[in-house]
């Protein structure tokens, strides 16, 4: 009886352990963005793993200026709700800027971001410092500055 007592603890204690990761986890999933390693250093993600870039032809501060095809090549990351930082981003470097539509995009020290289109899984960066539609694209460090 003793052993099985003894085990049952040990089986709580391991569940308990398990269940606060998958909160952590589950916490950064809800996040905004979030830090991550890559080839390129600490880079900021959106809260599923997928890599986010900044467009030089835009101007930190400005309206972004892809539209059209450049939109179907680097889909705009809309905010959605309740801004969150996760571990290791700047609430403060967290903001919006307002597309022609109306709709709102997620803004990162004054850059809009987007995703690349045939980034189909978290964790890649497919097209780091690439020139298309007039303007680098780059992924963002946590301080806000673009990695050239």
């Amino acid at each position: 009886m003793r052993k099985l007592l003894l085990l049952l603890s040990a089986l709580a204690l391991v569940a308990g352990v398990g269940s606060s990761a998958a909160a952590e986890t589950d916490a950064q999933a809800r996040a905004t963005l979030i830090v991550r390693d890559s080839r390129y250093g600490k880079v900021i993600w959106d809260g599923r793993g997928f890599a986010l870039y900044a467009f030089t032809r835009d101007r930190r501060g400005g309206p972004s200026r892809c539209y059209g095809a450049c939109a179907k090549a680097w889909p705009v990351y809309y905010s959605k709700g309740t801004l969150r930082a996760g571990s290791g981003i700047k609430r403060s470097l967290i903001g919006t800027v307002r597309r022609r539509d109306g709709r709102r995009q997620l803004t990162y020290n004054g850059w809009p971001l987007y995703y690349y289109v045939h980034e189909n899984r978290p964790g890649l960066i497919l097209c780091q410092n690439v020139n298309e539609f007039g303007g680098l694209w780059l992924v963002v460090r946590p301080s806000g500055k673009l990695v050239r």
